[in-house]
């Protein structure tokens, strides 16, 4: 669906983005990975044609973005961390407008409201909405006209955990229909749930691309946190989980029925963010 070889980009003599390959599967959710400044943004206004003098390929539903008409818009929709909207305008107001813009049929406003929860405030002025009712909206904006492909731009920031929740469920669900989405994002807990592949980027280049749970694996190896008591306190230590049966003090403890607690865990994305690139998402 999505292809770029040899993208590079500069806001000044600077490389912003340098010598940048990677392919995006048809159906698949994308996620781009890194802290603040990365060229994640960067990168989403390349691949949906609001910048285009870069140098490289960079092909998006068998488009050139360099060669795009004003018809490539009817087919993708697009979720900016910050919402554009009319605030003068009411929700209802804001959807109906921006439906007419589209020569296709677009889809049924209030369901649309109603499946982010804001169809009980349709009338209302955008501009009296909160943050998170503003990107909702905004969220829904981008589906309007039924597009193949989503860009989405921090999706659950600002939101609390009940419509974050509600926003990565409407965001699998369209996946269920075939949609491609890319999510750009520093949200690694997002990430690991929805995304089916990402790419770690920082100073503008691609450090890793693969499955969440690959890399984990590839990278990672599950721990496991053990504690006894020992002279009146609580003493803890780890092991790696391949090596619990040569651990000498874990099996010493457990034949001795020393052993107070024991759990495993798995290294977070976050931390192989940080193994792989040496940067935190600060």
């Amino acid at each position: 669906m999505i292809q770029v070889k040899n993208l590079s980009f500069s806001y000044s003599d600077y490389k912003f983005i340098e010598d940048m390959n990677f392919e995006i599967k048809s159906g698949e959710i994308f996620g781009f990975l890194g802290p603040s400044g990365a060229g994640k943004s960067t990168l989403q206004k390349i691949l949906t044609g609001v910048i285009s003098d870069y140098s490289g390929i960079v092909k998006v539903n068998n488009t050139d973005m360099k060669n795009k008409k004003a018809d490539f818009y009817e087919k993708i929709g697009v979720d900016f961390e910050f919402p554009t909207l009319y605030e003068k305008l009411t929700a209802r107001e804001n959807l109906k407008f921006f439906s007419s813009l589209y020569k296709c049929r677009t889809r049924d406003i209030d369901e649309l409201l109603k499946s982010v929860n804001l169809l009980n405030d349709a009338d209302k002025k955008a501009g009296d909405f909160s943050k998170g009712m503003k990107s909702r909206l905004n969220f829904i904006k981008s589906l309007l006209h039924d597009p193949e492909i989503l860009f989405l731009d921090e999706p659950t920031s600002g939101l609390d955990p009940t419509n974050s929740r509600m926003m990565k469920d409407l965001i699998l669900e369209e996946k269920k229909k075939g949609k491609t989405v890319i999510v750009t994002t520093h949200n690694m807990s997002d990430a690991t749930e929805i995304c089916d592949r990402v790419a770690f980027i920082v100073d503008g280049a691609i450090k890793a691309l693969d499955t969440p749970h690959n890399l984990i694996m590839q990278k990672g190896a599950a721990k496991v946190t053990y504690t006894w008591i020992e002279n009146e306190h609580e003493k803890t230590d780890t092991c790696n989980l391949k090596e619990c049966g040569s651990h000498k003090k874990l099996m010493s403890l457990m034949s001795e029925g020393k052993i107070t607690s024991i759990h495993s865990s798995e290294p977070t994305l976050n931390d192989i963010f940080m193994d792989v690139t040496g940067r935190t998402l600060i």
